[in-house]
């Protein structure tokens, strides 16, 4: 029934947007433009109707961008609200933005990405998906959603609003209902632009950084180095407006150089840990190997960190590697909103910049110092045609990852004027007249919600808010009112019956104690915000004291430490797991002892409960090429997560390991080395020498054939002497030359006469 009743509703605002009123215009063409045609410009060409019709000023609604920025930065998350002011409320309404100069006509018109925060609210529009709209018509006086900002290029947005009220519509060209925002484009070479007011928040605010690498082959497939490819650790901090991290027309520090040239954070933590209380939390993220993985993979590294009312400023940087000094980071982002409260969230895409230390134009150029060093200066796509990032036609770089920042949590008294969100109650609407408790006893409520804090932080009347929750709903036909109650209210220090009391400030932080050891004093102040109206002074005191102790024992070897600073992650995502936090040694001992301080604290912390659920996985794959080409070695297959695992880790093994066995590998012959030549076989005249080795283990397998074993080579010591022979033997060997000359002589001669006989 409640769906049915939301449809008809919304049939019917279409009909007062589209000013399609049958019954009163039965003469109007049957071709009319219908809400199909001309994509969503049907809603644009909007006209009123009733009796009412437009009125001139009208003023009750208005459309807000959070901070009323007249910028947009590309990417970025900015929080929208349409209000209504005292007495009046709305029904129906319609949101979208537009790229300045179009009609609606093209989907290509509108600009960003609006996002639903409370689904009880609003919805994406049936027949426009870029246009934003009621969920179920009732009377309400604001909603919120939220806005991407569109990518760069875009250039200006209007971000425009319709209100259903009764029979009277008020359109978007109206002043109060129309926003219009511009890209802010980067000056490239100048400084970034330094906050130009204090923070005046009040508490303190907690935030998740979250990195997502998009550095990949598919995205930037140029020189793409596909073996080395990481982002380095990622180092930061929360900090002051007194300490720079890095900015653009700056010259790094050596900290940033070690990061930018070998991604190495060693150092840029040491400088950040130096500048003591103008950082209050140091932010750390591990390296990634590869640069990216799916996230069903390999989930996105976050951090936390905090930040107040003087330390509001938040800056990072990591190296994409390899390359020659280039990173991408955030500087100085100021989380501090003008209306003294916390931003809800930033979304940055981010492109990397140039260090100024390396000359390199590409991944993994060779090292080349730049003399002199040059200034921070984000890449371009036209810096060198060898650039992985050239494009000859000037385009932007895709942007290599994307960083969002959301606020988490919140301590302490807040102080902002203008809410921003649901739960912090806005400031500038008035209460409303309340009305006779109708509600059901078919509507089944919890129970209401203490009073939120008032809107009002002055003396000035302002509202309060408590909300509950509909359980049940009985009889559907009914419908079931009042989830939220308002009342009157003033500021601390006020009253209905006296508007005219004194109001003070909250107090400042408290300041250092007086002694660096032992016991001393610290004070704290606070000012008068608003003086009573009939002209007497505040009788409230304005500051105030304590004493304070600093490190009891003052002896030469004591040292002055910080206080703890925040709890690490917990090491485990479910069950049992440890969180360790940190301090810094502010003075060390003055006689040049070792600081006996613990500097590093280590506790259990429990995560909620582990379970093993089912897990969504691909089949296997094929078996890997066993990792040997001969002989025993090893296997693998893979698969993956299909679908992210909520609760716990999937248990479920995502690879296996076999053994596998191929021919057994050749082996060649082994031999010994050679032995020594041996000595001359003759004493005198030619003789020989030898030499030879063994072998060792025979060739299997197929191996190669063993060579020789035994080399000889002649040698010739002297010519042998024969003059000293006795005549005798001189004379018998004289004979036996004679008789072998005779014998041989006789032989030849018997050769002839055989031959003549033949003849």
């Amino acid at each position: 029934m409640k769906a049915k009743r939301s449809e008809m509703w919304r049939a019917a605002v279409l009909l007062l947007l589209t000013g399609c009123v049958c019954a009163s215009m039965p003469e109007e063409p049957a071709d009319r433009a219908t809400p199909s045609d001309g994509y969503c410009s049907w809603i644009t060409r909007a006209q009123p109707h009733g009796a009412g019709g437009r009125r001139e000023g009208f003023s009750e609604f208005r459309l807000r961008v959070e901070g009323d920025p007249e910028h947009y930065q590309p990417g970025s998350t900015y929080r929208v609200t349409l209000y209504a002011t005292n007495p009046a409320y709305f029904r129906g309404f319609t949101l979208i933005a537009l790229k300045e100069g179009h009609n609606g006509d093209q989907e290509e018109d509108y600009a960003g990405n609006f996002q639903i925060i409370d689904e009880e609210d609003a919805q994406f529009m049936t027949n426009c998906p870029p246009a934003v709209t009621e969920s179920t018509p009732r009377r309400r006086t604001r909603i919120q959603v939220f806005w991407i900002a569109p990518p760069s290029g875009s250039g200006c947005v209007l971000l425009k609003a319709s209100i259903v009220q009764r029979k009277i519509i008020s359109f978007q060209d109206e002043g109060s209902l129309t926003k219009r925002m511009c890209e802010k484009e980067p000056q490239y070479g100048e400084t970034t632009d330094k906050p130009l007011l204090d923070c005046c928040a009040c508490g303190t605010a907690k935030y998740r950084v979250t990195f997502y690498g998009n550095w990949s082959e598919k995205l930037h497939p140029k020189d793409y180095p596909r073996r080395a490819n990481h982002w380095s650790a990622l180092i930061g901090a929360s900090h002051s407006k007194n300490y720079i991290l890095w900015e653009y027309g700056g010259y790094v520090s050596e900290g940033v150089k070690q990061v930018a040239e070998l991604g190495s954070p060693v150092k840029m933590e040491e400088e950040i840990r130096q500048k003591g209380d103008e950082v209050l939390t140091v932010i750390k993220m591990k390296a990634q190997w590869p640069a990216w993985q799916p996230l069903n993979v390999r989930a996105a590294p976050s951090a936390e960190f905090s930040v107040d009312r003087t330390r509001h400023l938040m800056s990072f940087l990591t190296m994409l590697g390899p390359s020659p000094d280039w990173n991408v980071g955030l500087s100085s982002e100021d989380l501090c909103t003008k209306e003294c409260g916390w931003v809800q969230k930033v979304v940055q895409d981010l492109i990397p910049w140039d260090a100024g230390t390396d000359n390199g134009v590409t991944y993994e150029s060779p090292n080349k110092p730049t003399t002199p060093q040059e200034k921070i200066r984000p890449l371009t796509s036209l810096d060198h045609p060898q650039s992985p990032f050239y494009d000859p036609e000037g385009g932007a770089i895709t942007p290599v990852a994307r960083v969002v920042v959301e606020r988490i949590a919140r301590k302490g008294e807040q102080c902002n004027i203008v809410p921003d969100n649901v739960d912090d109650i806005v400031a500038d609407i008035a209460q409303e007249e309340k009305e006779e408790d109708d509600t059901p006893e078919t509507c089944i409520y919890s129970n209401w919600s203490p009073w939120s804090a008032c809107s009002s932080s002055t003396c000035e009347k302002g509202k309060r808010m408590r909300q509950r929750m509909l359980k049940a709903q009985l009889d559907l036909s009914v419908p079931c009112p009042h989830t939220q109650d308002f009342e009157p209210c003033m500021g601390p220090g006020c009253s209905d019956e006296d508007a005219s009391t004194c109001m003070m400030s909250e107090w400042i932080t408290w300041s250092p104690c007086s002694m660096s050891c032992g016991a001393g004093v610290r004070s704290r102040e606070r000012y008068v915000k608003q003086f009573p109206d009939d002209g007497f002074a505040c009788t409230h005191s304005t500051e105030e004291t304590e004493p304070c102790t600093v490190n009891d024992d003052c002896s030469p070897s004591s040292c002055l430490v910080t206080e703890w600073g925040e709890w690490d992650a917990c090491s485990a995502t479910c069950g049992l797991g440890m969180k360790r936090r940190e301090r810094m040694v502010k003075m060390p001992p003055s006689d040049g002892s070792i600081c006996g301080a613990e500097v590093v604290e280590v506790e259990r912390c429990m995560m909620p409960e582990c379970h093993t659920i089912p897990c969504l996985l691909s089949p296997w794959s094929d078996w890997s090429d066993c990792s040997v080409t001969c002989g025993k070695g090893t296997r693998i297959r893979q698969r993956m997560l299909k679908s992210p695992v909520e609760l716990g880790e999937c248990k479920e093994e995502l690879e296996q390991v076999e053994k596998c066995m191929l021919p057994e590998c050749p082996m060649d012959c082994v031999m010994s080395e050679w032995s020594e030549w041996s000595e001359c076989s003759k004493s005198c005249g030619k003789g020989h020498l030898i030499r030879s080795r063994m072998i060792t283990l025979e060739p299997q397998f197929g191996g190669d054939l063993c060579p020789e074993t035994t080399q000889r080579k002649t040698c010739k010591i002297k010519k042998c002497n024969q003059g000293g022979l006795n005549s005798d033997e001189r004379k018998r060997r004289k004979e036996d030359r004679k008789k072998r000359r005779n014998k041989q002589g006789r032989e030849e001669s018997a050769d002839e006469l055989a031959a003549v006989s033949t003849l």
